[in-house]
């Protein structure tokens, strides 16, 4: 008993110093040297490599399995508080997801949460424990705690107005409002409808752009020819306003022309002058598609044919609407008609209008529709999925519809739907199909989901039914939702965010080079010349031969990602994104 009183204390001296002793160690710099690379490679090197933003995010990633190693296995760390920590930012994660901004919680399929806040929780680890290292038990485990909530807490903040193709996200506070919100607030829509023919007189265009892409889906511009040297004659701005969000191109029929946009709770279809910018009539549906890596919107364009105006919107509506006032002929569901369910992307096709029957595609299933009445005339192929348009083609002399999909191509008879031949490529489903000059199909792939290249096809049609063979499959020009374009026996168009030439004959790669992003570009077939728009809104003049990449001109178009296709007609120049959209002349050159 008298001894009593002197144990305690040399127990609790002892105890003391085993505590310090083991803090002190911890051993840190291994979590240190990891967080320092993880950083490293997830916001340093992207922006100095090109092409790296995936790099530093599967980087990143395995940086941040390495702390956790370190830290379970390597730390020296009491294991209450190792499992204590790791358990920690589990919940702090899966609870933070329920109270970000929608955008946060839906973007990049649902892994943004997850994918940013491992930096910043790896960070919070290594700093907390080096800084607490020297504290008592509880003031270490409640400054790790608080390091921890407080890295996924930052993240209830923000909201992003969505991604780049290259994984780049636009980050924004979270209360900040949207392009579409201040869009709202002006009120800057048509407020009367008015006939077209009162405005049609203005100008008259020496040719009209029918819909997505052009009369023939081909992204080619014929009949015109422009000034190369923008140092001497740049684009002239003839006028810009702001815009609804949506994918949506041009489709353009004298001084008008039609686009789609998202206004909050309505789906439009927008009908606009052609040098003015000024509204003259809109259409709107009571529907609004969203999701967090493109945002809201419509993806598809209007085509115009015989003085109407034909859409899709992002959830299937199929409207056939009068081109001088937008007034409603006849108007469906095309994704109830084919039982469709609404894709993680929406809607994207483009309406094709084949003599007297309008045909879209509903995530790869077709349905064709009487121009007339509206109503069904049959329905094509199910069980494949994709984002592709409804493609008009002539092969052996038979016109056909040709759609591109997650199984590869199929081909359809326009009058009934009847399937002519199928080419089976696991793919995307995204682009539209190419042409050769001898009859060839092209079809491509650049997503990563499946195959990626471009391949070609002969088709043929014999005794016994249609065949295809393939010829060859390149991997030089991997187009994802970059159309390419076809031009004296070559194909040009993206491939991570470059230019690429491949040629024809044998898919060998000429050239590639550039830096657009996950852009657009349309042909200027008379003068061998590519107008590109890049992902970041400019404009670039580069020409369409196979001897070496050659950029002749840049210019500033739009601000914000840009991922619409352009359209020139004569020498007007339309250019948008979802959040504005501007007409620029371009000087014509000299014959």
């Amino acid at each position: 008993m008298p001894n009593s009183p002197i144990a305690e204390p040399l127990d609790q001296s002892n105890s003391q110093t085993n505590q310090s002793t083991q803090q002190k160690l911890l051993r840190l710099w291994p979590g240190v040297v990891v967080v320092a690379l993880q950083w490293l490679l997830w916001f340093i090197v992207p922006g100095v490599v090109p092409k790296a933003a995936m790099i530093g995010i599967f980087g990143g990633a395995v940086c941040a399995l390495a702390v956790l190693v370190w830290w379970l296995f390597f730390s020296r760390a009491r294991w209450l508080e190792r499992i204590g920590a790791i358990a920690l930012m589990v919940i702090a994660v899966a609870a933070t997801k329920r109270i970000v901004h929608p955008s946060i919680a839906g973007g990049m399929m649902g892994m943004m949460l997850p994918v940013y806040a491992t930096p910043i929780l790896s960070m919070a680890l290594v700093a907390s424990a080096a800084l607490g290292r020297k504290f008592s038990t509880w003031p270490r485990r409640g400054l790790m705690a608080a390091a921890i909530l407080l890295a996924c807490g930052v993240f209830t903040l923000l909201r992003t107005g969505g991604i780049t193709a290259e994984a780049d996200s636009d980050l924004h506070w979270r209360w900040t409002r949207t392009p579409e919100e201040k869009l709202l607030a002006q009120g800057d829509e048509p407020t009367a409808s008015f006939p077209a023919s009162s405005n049609s007189q203005a100008m008259k265009t020496e040719s009209g752009w029918s819909g997505f892409r052009g009369p023939n889906r081909d992204g080619i511009v014929r009949g015109v020819r422009i000034e190369t040297d923008w140092s001497q004659k740049p684009p002239v701005e003839m006028w810009r306003r702001p815009i609804g969000p949506g994918w949506s191109s041009f489709s353009v029929r004298d001084n008008l022309f039609y686009t789609q946009e998202q206004r909050g709770d309505h789906e439009t279809v927008s009908c606009y002058t052609l040098t003015s910018g000024q509204p003259v009539w809109k259409h709107g549906d009571t529907a609004r598609f969203y999701e967090s890596n493109a945002g809201a919107g419509p993806r598809g364009t209007p085509t115009l044919s015989d003085g109407r105006v034909y859409t899709v919107g992002g959830t299937g509506i199929l409207n056939a609407l009068d081109a001088s006032n937008g007034s409603v002929i006849w108007s469906r569901n095309a994704a109830s008609d084919t039982r469709t369910t609404l894709p993680s992307w929406g809607f994207a096709s483009s309406p094709l209008v084949v003599g007297d029957i309008v045909i879209v595609a509903t995530a790869g299933v077709l349905a064709a529709y009487d121009i007339a009445t509206g109503q069904p005339r049959w329905y094509g192929p199910t069980g494949a999925r994709g984002y592709s348009s409804p493609h008009l083609v002539t092969i052996g002399g038979i016109q056909q519809v040709v759609l591109l999909t997650t199984e590869g191509a199929t081909s359809v008879a326009p009058n009934d739907g009847t399937v002519l031949w199928k080419h089976a490529w696991d793919g995307d489903g995204i682009v539209q199909p190419g042409m050769t000059a001898d009859g060839d199909v092209l079809l491509g792939s650049g997503s990563g989901m499946g195959n990626v290249g471009l391949r070609r096809i002969g088709v043929a049609r014999g005794t016994g039914g249609w065949t295809t063979t393939e010829r060859w499959t390149s991997y030089d020009l991997n187009p994802y939702f970059n159309d390419f374009v076809v031009h004296k026996d070559h194909a040009y168009g993206f491939d991570s965010g470059e230019i690429s030439c491949i040629d024809l004959k044998n898919g060998e790669g000429k050239w590639r080079g550039g830096r657009y992003g996950m852009g657009q570009l349309i042909l200027l077939s008379d003068q061998d010349l590519l107008l590109v728009v890049s992902e970041a809104g400019e404009l670039a003049l580069v020409k369409a031969t196979p001897d070496q990449f050659t950029e002749l001109a840049r210019f500033k178009a739009v601000a914000g990602k840009t991922w619409n296709h352009p359209v020139l007609v004569s020498d007007i120049l339309l250019v948008r994104n979802s959040e504005e959209m501007a007409g620029f002349r371009l000087s014509v050159a000299s014959r």
